[in-house]
């Protein structure tokens, strides 16, 4: 015999489905965005094309092996380029003009 299921069964196991899948829709668009946006030459591990491959044939698994393995990795403290003065004080040619 077949068991019946009530709509507010089918509702609650809805939701919560609706959500994982709009939840693994996005982590895959931020995976697949940043690796677009990610230099040729920072990539680790695989070509760029390759991770881009990944992320979205494998949606959760490629997206999260990118970020551990092919996502460059931020060093603290080593910044591309130098600050300028934050402000006329911190300035030392304002200074020496004074």
């Amino acid at each position: 015999m077949a068991e019946y299921s009530s709509p507010s069964s089918n509702r609650r196991t809805l939701v919560p489905r609706v959500i994982l899948t709009v939840a693994i829709l996005v982590f895959v668009a931020y995976c697949f965005v940043d690796v677009s946006r990610t230099d040729r030459a920072e990539v680790r591990n695989l070509p760029k094309l390759a991770w881009v491959v990944v992320t979205l044939v494998f949606p959760v698994v490629g997206g999260v092996a990118w970020l551990v393995a092919g996502k460059p990795k931020k060093h603290p403290g080593r910044g591309g380029q130098k600050r300028g003065p934050l402000g006329p004080d911190d300035d030392p040619d304002f200074l020496r003009g004074i």
